[in-house]
């Protein structure tokens, strides 16, 4: 039974790690927190713009994710909070629902965070994370490549000046061309002055300072405060220049202070309608945060419990929720960042959360004069770095099925809508799955001459017997594949009319389901009215233990052989002594 302290360690990974916290790593934390701290701030602010929420609900939602998750979560660098694709699949959950003011999409937004968090924890607490498993990589590229691309398009409004909304990128480009005679020459100049600024910063700004015989790492930091840099620019010319009187439009007023916590106000009709969209929002922001989280960890030689992570994200989601604001994961690009700045435990998303709260209670009245278009700006640079075309090409040449689901969830997403996207992706890659196991690769195989290795008769020179019909399985036997074994067999069978034994290599088949052991009882009973034996070899323990409990041996008309070679040789000396084969 587990002891106390062990399971308290088990779902609090702070215990661990705390106690051998020293100065030299708060100091990397600390580092680390300022560095993410000043690429976070804006990012919240801009994607709750994306998620249609107010700016603030951004700065709550990464306060207690980044903090609650530092209590819970087994990743010393992934950085929690609003991201781009969590944010955009808000508002496409929230844009169905018929709500009558701010308020209600505040809380339906936490409501979200809610049922979200409480999924995660429930897959965590049931250990469930191998889940994460499920969906195709090319899949969730796909999905975020073209949730990407919404993401931008929807930002064009803002650079623009104009309002034009769309739940897909064709009514998205529609209302934007309709509204472009309209577009605010001063927003447009404004903007793309920021795009500029910040990707200056990104790479040109390091180089240059480091060409000046500034220390690398300050050069790297001052670069990575691009997104800041551009907003406090932007903010002084906005209040300098009034560019409130020139029909830009403003952040305008930011409550100052702390979030009140208090449970979001629930009913049936808004837990009904959410509940889909937390699933795919859960499902997709665990897998984001743990294809990040694991690489950050393998190259530090350090390892992540997924379902500990199901635990912390979870939890992270809860307290957004508690605190107003909306569903919360890890960024790819702020966890990136974190890694690279030093970060040594999860106190370093602690430290940055209470740089967070500094800005919520002292500094909120200066966003005030924040152009929306720099903040549009800041989203625009950071998505395109999402957008991935390459794995049309790569599925295309390796995995014309996986082709398929990528650009079924690509034109779906595109299309229709973010949540209708990713679930025909996650169904097409499912549907895929079972379509290839239900016709596993079975060869007919032969024996390499002077050696003891088997090989596809198709595709080498190898030596076969008349009356020895050798086959190998390449997959798992289960329901959905086992009609397709027996059909094969019988038709290889009768292409042979002298065979006397057929022998199944079994060494590539790891599980045996009930419908695949009636299947094979079924080949058995069939083989043996027609005069031929069935053996089986290479069979592994643990299936031999599953297929002797239920007596089957005791029904083989053949024998079970340790390997291949060894029962060709016995059966092909037997034929030999009792009349001669070739």
């Amino acid at each position: 039974m587990m002891s106390k302290p062990f399971a308290l360690k088990r779902y609090l990974p702070i215990l661990v790690w705390m106690p051998r916290y020293d100065r030299p790593k708060f100091t990397d934390d600390i580092i680390a927190a300022i560095i993410v701290a000043i690429m976070i701030i804006p990012q919240a602010l801009a994607y709750a713009m994306v998620a249609g929420l107010p700016p603030q609900t951004g700065l709550y939602a990464a306060m207690l994710g980044l903090t609650v998750y530092a209590l819970f979560g087994t990743s010393n660098t992934l950085s929690v909070g609003p991201v781009a694709v969590l944010s955009l699949m808000t508002a496409a959950a929230l844009g169905k629902l018929t709500l009558p003011n701010v308020e209600a999409y505040l809380v339906a937004g936490a409501v979200l965070a809610l049922l979200s968090g409480v999924m995660l924890l429930v897959l965590g607490l049931l250990r469930l994370g191998f889940m994460a498993n499920f969906i195709s990589h090319p899949v969730v590229s796909a999905f975020i490549t073209a949730s990407a691309i919404i993401i931008a398009c929807s930002q064009l409004r803002y650079l623009l000046g104009v309002e034009a909304d769309g739940e897909n990128l064709l009514e998205l480009l529609h209302a934007l061309f309709l509204a472009l005679p309209q577009t605010n020459l001063t927003t447009l100049m404004l903007g793309l002055f920021a795009i500029a600024l910040i990707l200056f910063c990104n790479k040109p700004l390091r180089a240059i300072l480091l060409a000046r015989g500034i220390n690398e790492r300050f050069a790297t930091s001052l670069s990575r405060s691009g997104p800041v840099i551009t907003t406090v620019c932007m903010a002084v010319v906005a209040w300098f220049l009034r560019f409130d009187e020139q029909g830009v439009q403003l952040l305008g007023a930011v409550p100052a202070g702390l979030p009140a916590l208090a449970m979001p106000a629930l009913s049936f009709e808004l837990l009904r309608s959410l509940w889909g969209s937390a699933l795919l929002i859960a499902i997709i922001g665990f897998v984001e945060a743990v294809s990040v989280a694991q690489v950050l960890a393998a190259r530090r030689r350090e390892r992540i419990n997924l379902d500990q992570e199901l635990v912390g994200l979870g939890a992270a989601n809860m307290a957004s929720a508690f605190a107003g604001g909306f569903p919360v994961t890890g960024g790819f690009s702020r966890s990136v960042v974190n890694f690279q700045a030093g970060a040594a435990t999860p106190a370093a998303g602690a430290f940055t959360a209470m740089l967070i709260a500094i800005v919520v209670l002292l500094l909120t009245p200066a966003l005030y004069w924040l152009p929306r278009v720099s903040l549009a700006a800041i989203i625009v640079v950071a998505v395109l770095p999402l957008i991935d075309f390459s794995m049309l090409w790569r599925s295309w040449r390796y995995s014309k099925s996986d082709f398929i689901a990528v650009c079924m969830t690509l034109g779906m997403t595109l299309l229709i809508g973010v949540e209708i996207g990713i679930a025909a992706g996650v169904l097409a890659s499912v549907f895929i799955h079972l379509y290839k196991t239900s016709q596993p690769h079975v060869a007919v195989v032969g024996r390499v001459p002077g050696t003891e290795h088997f090989r596809n008769v198709d595709r080498h020179k190898v030596e076969t017997f008349e009356s020895l019909l050798s086959v190998r399985v390449d997959e798992s036997l289960y329901f959905a594949n086992s009609r397709y074994l027996e059909e094969l067999i019988f038709k290889l069978v009768a292409k042979k009319p002298n065979l006397e034994h057929v022998i199944l290599m079994c060494n590539a088949v790891n599980e045996i389901d009930l419908s695949a052991l009636e299947a094979l009882e079924n080949i058995n009973d069939t083989l043996r009215e027609l005069g031929v034996q069935l053996h089986l070899s290479e069979v592994k323990g643990p299936i031999m233990d599953r297929l002797g409990s239920t007596g089957f041996f005791k029904t083989l008309t053949g024998n079970n052989y340790l390997s291949h070679n060894q029962a060709v040789e016995d059966l092909r000396i037997h034929k030999s002594a009792s009349g001669g084969d070739n």
